[in-house]
């Protein structure tokens, strides 16, 4: 299993933004190997961190290589002061099942 990770800091947004935004999250949720995502915001830097969960670097490559995707980074300086993406893979999850989460059913 893999994540990515986009981290960004919020600029400002306007329709085309929130459209495009639509149009990504429904591309990566239809990619066969999508397993599940989250959303963060760190209230004291203002930063918010996307984390998409993917079962192959397969499915993970195959957003990344989307033309949807394409657009989006060459896009983002129009809505975003400033991001990172950290691709990594999962070596183990564990929990008490308390709190849903995309990989409680691989634990």
């Amino acid at each position: 299993m893999f994540t990515s990770t986009f981290t960004f800091a919020k600029g400002q947004y306007d329709d085309a933004f929130h459209a495009l935004d639509a149009v990504i999250a429904g591309v990566a949720r239809a990619i066969p190997g999508y397993l599940g995502e989250e959303a963060w915001e760190n209230a004291e830097t203002g930063l918010i961190s996307n984390v998409y969960y993917w079962d192959s670097m397969e499915a993970l490559q195959a957003l990344m290589q989307h033309p949807e995707h394409i657009r989006a980074k060459q896009l983002q300086a129009r809505w975003l002061k400033g991001y990172q993406v950290v691709i990594a893979q999962v070596v183990r999850t564990y929990g008490d099942q308390g709190i849903p989460h995309p990989l409680a059913a691989t634990s």
